[in-house]
């Protein structure tokens, strides 16, 4: 119930990478280290960035958070004007071509249907927005960089959004909405996101990995493909 009395409206909470476009967290981030100020420093940014190829992939098998805080510390050195800019470069040419074609039908028939569209992603909540007004207005949940007098350190604010704290956020999100969790959707391509989805009344598997579409089948989510328009 809202301080009115009346009910609050249910949410639909969306995992981004995967679920609505086909890049991940890897594309922008590769796209702000090819467009730096100047060519050397594209190469230098990008060199160090191969460099530590290895323990990237190595992270992302074992821990999403420590992967997302790797990824995100090559924006070290970057301003926030800089950023901004970037940030909407890197939706028009990384994010927006990614988008799967039935994305902006599910995103508009969720809000259609009076619910609330939240954007739950490891991305830079700058990059989020540009989706969230893509796609008409929508809250986001996504990850912060620290910045000390306007300077990008390459640290993650927390909390660092990334797996299983996601449910956390998302619980911590509807509290403070006043939404029924049992009334709220989810929608996610990867196992990593059980916890995502069962924290709502109504999980669904969008484009998922094979184990999370066994589990999908095994508990009677709903289960599609947003790779063709609806």
């Amino acid at each position: 119930m809202d301080p009115t009395g009346q009910s609050a409206v249910a949410a639909c909470y969306f995992d981004v990478d995967g679920t609505l476009v086909s890049s991940n967290l890897v594309h922008p981030t590769l796209y702000y280290l090819m467009n730096q100020g100047t060519p050397l420093q594209s190469a230098l940014k990008l060199g160090r960035t191969l460099l530590d190829a290895p323990r990237l992939m190595l992270a992302e098998m074992v821990d999403r958070r420590t992967f997302n805080e790797m990824l995100f510390a090559n924006y070290a050195g970057t301003s926030e004007d800089r950023m901004m800019l970037l940030a909407q470069e890197a939706f028009d040419n990384v994010m927006r071509p990614s988008l799967y074609p039935g994305s902006r039908g599910l995103v508009e028939k969720s809000r259609a249907a009076g619910h609330d569209v939240v954007l739950v992603s490891g991305a830079l909540e700058c990059v989020l927005e540009r989706l969230a007004d893509y796609f008409g207005g929508a809250e986001v949940i996504g990850n912060r960089l620290e910045m000390k007098d306007g300077i990008a350190t390459g640290k993650l604010l927390k909390p660092v959004v990334a797996g299983p704290e996601k449910a956390r956020l998302i619980r911590e999100h509807a509290a403070a909405r006043g939404y029924d969790l049992a009334d709220c959707f989810a929608f996610s391509d990867s196992y990593s996101d059980v916890p995502m989805l069962s924290v709502v009344g109504h999980p669904a598997a969008v484009n998922p990995d094979k184990r999370l579409s066994w589990l999908a089948k095994a508990y009677g989510w709903p289960s599609f493909d947003l790779s063709r328009a609806a």
